[in-house]
């Protein structure tokens, strides 16, 4: 196979900001893996939470770029294996895994929902992400963009105040994500306030570790709660399952698709949720997360919708957040 590592900077429509960070622009990494004239690309953004760049991320891949070139690739579960074995991060991977299977669709010829056996018949529609800002920019994004649901980072002082303002502006669905920031007593003491407004589900309010907050926030919360920073990999699928309502998988924290099929399928077995979120990722990314759409209950893919400028051709997310998807196979993605 040829291998491509390219760094970009995904600049931002609005300062984007959450209870500990904000920023303005996502850096990104795009892997380009070819073999018999078919092209397959990957993503990975850097982190600061998990302190991954794009270029420890680049170090990583390119150490083992000489056995990566001469792989004789069959299937992207396969080399996933190789890669594992390689001693790679889980985001490193992740970029790799997805150019993967994105060749490997490419290769057959078919979309990778058909691969897997699945239908684009019914999925669910993405959320659309306001984050932290002042009360009155907020308001604007939600004028910005009229969207059927949306998800509303919170982690502030004025927290309720905030979506009850949300609240006088549309009729969408709320979806809220404190990213760790509120205790298990707050969590509570919001949830029936944040119902009563038309908050559909709590995204991870604790700290990832605090599992008695869970278990305490599980016996008395009125609104299910769905774990992000708790769950990072396969092994927290079934620990989340006892102290949560729902995971939110990311491709960047599992180490790709390959991993979140896995994921999902523990998940199901469980009889709890299943939810998976993006990182600010372009089209690239996003439409990795768009071929799983048709096994998940809840997804949050508006990265590529932040940006002023995206980097590839892929899935379209129409303005009522309808998914079209490419005739292309793979993940159906070209680079512009």
């Amino acid at each position: 196979m040829q291998l491509t590592l390219k760094k970009y900077i995904l600049p931002l429509k609005h300062t984007f900001s959450i209870s500990r960070e904000s920023r303005d622009f996502q850096n990104t990494l795009i892997v380009s893996l070819s073999l018999d004239g078919k092209t397959g690309y990957g993503e990975a953004t850097s982190n600061t939470y998990y302190q991954i760049t794009v270029e420890s991320m680049i170090a990583e891949i390119e150490s083992v770029k000489n056995e990566i070139t001469s792989y004789k690739f069959t299937s992207p579960e396969i080399f996933h294996q190789f890669l594992i074995k390689k001693g790679l991060t889980n985001f490193a991977i992740c970029a790799l895994d997805l150019a993967a299977h994105d060749l490997f669709g490419k290769l057959l010829n078919k979309p990778l929902h058909e691969i897997w056996d699945t239908s684009t018949d019914y999925y669910p529609i993405t959320n659309y992400t306001i984050g932290i800002a002042p009360l009155k920019k907020m308001v604007a994004k939600i004028k910005e963009k009229p969207w059927p649901i949306y998800k509303i980072k919170l982690g502030t002082d004025d927290d309720i105040a905030i979506v009850k303002e949300l609240r006088n502006h549309t009729d969408a669905i709320f979806r809220i994500d404190a990213n760790c920031a509120w205790t298990a007593d707050e969590t509570i003491r919001n949830a029936p306030l944040l119902k009563d407004l038309g908050v559909e589900f709590l995204e991870q309010p604790l700290k990832a570790n605090d599992w008695l907050g869970m278990k305490k926030i599980m016996n008395q919360s009125v609104l299910p709660v769905i774990a992000d920073e708790s769950c990072i990999i396969e092994s927290d699928v079934e620990k989340c399952g006892e102290h949560y309502s729902g995971i939110n998988i990311k491709l960047t924290k599992c180490g790709g698709l390959t991993p979140a099929l896995r994921m999902i399928k523990k998940a199901k077995e469980m009889g709890i949720k299943v939810m998976v979120g993006c990182m600010a990722e372009s089209t690239i990314g996003i439409s990795a997360i768009a071929q799983l759409l048709p096994q998940l209950d809840y997804v949050d893919m508006d990265g590529a919708l932040l940006l002023k400028e995206d980097i590839a051709n892929g899935v379209v997310i129409s303005n009522d957040g309808k998914i079209h998807f490419p005739s292309i196979g793979g993940s159906g993605i070209t680079l512009q």
